[in-house]
């Protein structure tokens, strides 16, 4: 079943008008819409699946960030990619957070956790998927939660992350006002999104792999989400570019477009979509905000 939403999730305004249709490509091959809310330019999902049916929507082997397997070249790179961002999202969180309680939200099969912890912070962690939150509390000896509206609020954390999960979360005023909640008073949330306003998005269209219609339900650019964090009391500290996410993204877009892999043409759009980003605002195909606290 679909629910349509009559607000925008940012603004709250009630006129919206056709940006895009797009397929899912990984599971139901269904057509879905994408509006932009004619107030605040806000992109998102509408209408959407019912909160009770988006999790058939992530049953798949090619649903990589819940499962651990190397079927295919495709989720191979991503698997390298992963390996080699581990450490790099490692060290962005600790040049920009003092070491304490990390929150995981999404932490997949978990081994961004386990980077962490390795490192020295105490850690927790938040994914709904049942057999992803089963490997990542098998590989971490620890316990995590399936949803954030579990955690206590008298628990706190010294730093945040979602790593690409704030655009599938179906409540997002509520999630953020709750890690806002969960934040200590100097703590600093990371949050990876993919860019609506990028070079690859504009090149792939319809078929801009990074839309993942419908387990994405917002689709996020630095206009947007700067007044979603305003709304829910978080000042911007940095923005930080996933330059190895338009590689990926294009890769997959290739295979979305023409049905089949385009390796080299691939690697050309992703090259080409990090230069445009350097002379056109930082646009990269994904970026990070670093955020803390308004006080």
């Amino acid at each position: 079943m679909l629910e349509e939403l009559k607000a925008c999730p940012v603004c709250h305004g009630t006129s919206f008008k056709d940006f895009i249709t797009c397929k899912d490509f990984t599971v139901s091959h269904q057509d879905f819409s994408i509006v932009s809310c004619k107030t605040c330019e806000f992109k998102f999902t509408n209408p959407r699946p019912e909160t009770a049916g988006l999790a058939s929507y992530y049953e798949s082997e090619e649903y990589i960030s819940h499962a651990n397997k190397r079927t295919n070249l495709i989720n191979t790179a991503y698997k390298l990619a992963r390996s080699f961002t581990l450490k790099g999202k490692l060290r962005i969180v600790n040049t920009h957070s003092i070491k304490g309680v990390l929150l995981d939200v999404g932490c997949g099969t978990g081994e961004f956790l386990n980077t962490c912890k390795t490192d020295g912070w105490q850690i927790s962690g938040v994914e709904p998927n049942n057999g992803a939150k089963a490997k990542a509390e098998q590989l971490n000896k620890e316990k995590f939660y399936h949803s954030i509206f579990d955690i206590d609020r008298n628990e706190s954390f010294h730093a945040i992350t979602l790593w690409h999960v704030l655009e599938h979360l179906p409540n997002l005023q509520q999630s953020l006002k709750k890690i806002n909640e969960l934040l200590t008073q100097d703590g600093t949330v990371f949050i990876a999104v993919p860019n609506s306003n990028s070079y690859d998005a504009q090149h792939y269209q319809e078929y801009w792999a990074a839309y993942d219609v419908p387990r994405h339900l917002f689709h996020f650019e630095q206009k947007t989400i700067n007044k979603l964090f305003k709304e829910n009391n978080f000042i911007l500290q940095k923005i930080i570019p996933m330059k190895l996410d338009s590689y990926y993204v294009s890769l997959l877009s290739e295979k979305y477009k023409n049905g089949a892999n385009n390796y080299l043409s691939a690697l050309v759009q992703g090259f080409k979509s990090n230069q445009w980003a350097k002379k056109n605002n930082n646009n990269y195909s994904s970026l990070i905000y670093v955020v803390r606290k308004k006080i």
